[in-house]
């Protein structure tokens, strides 16, 4: 039987990780009247050394897209925070209040406003076990 290594307790990034979907659908002029790049350079402005913003490959939840997930840092993992996904962020004040949420510490630290609870979904194991991966 092989095990995976775990984490221990404590460990991982000393601030939230905001993954941006940029694969098949995310990202691309399948979904139209969305300023992409913009998107992202909006997060990587506004969280610069508050979180990590990184531009991931498909996340498989395209019927979401835009899709965003916020990962609490290890502090906030130690708090109960979970990985957050939001889909159907297509609008530059989502963009705006997913990156005011992740500033101030998101999962486990500050609740997100309320506004997104409109965006959040649960994805399904499997492709909650493919972020997971691209993680490490």
């Amino acid at each position: 039987m092989s095990r995976r290594p775990r984490k221990t307790a404590g460990t991982g990034p000393s601030r939230p990780t905001v993954s941006v979907c940029r694969g098949c659908c995310c990202g691309t002029p399948k979904i139209p009247g969305v300023d992409h790049a913009g998107q992202l350079a909006q997060l990587r402005n506004s969280l610069d050394g508050a979180a990590t913003v990184r531009a991931v490959e498909c996340l498989d939840a395209c019927e979401h897209g835009n899709v965003i997930v916020v990962q609490p840092s290890a502090e906030g993992r130690r708090a109960g925070g979970r990985p957050v996904w939001l889909g159907l962020v297509n609008d530059p004040q989502a963009v705006a209040d997913i990156a005011t949420w992740a500033g101030e510490g998101g999962p486990g630290i500050v609740d997100p406003p309320e506004i997104l609870d409109l965006y959040a979904f649960s994805p399904s194991r499997r492709i909650r076990a493919g972020l997971e991966e691209k993680e490490s």
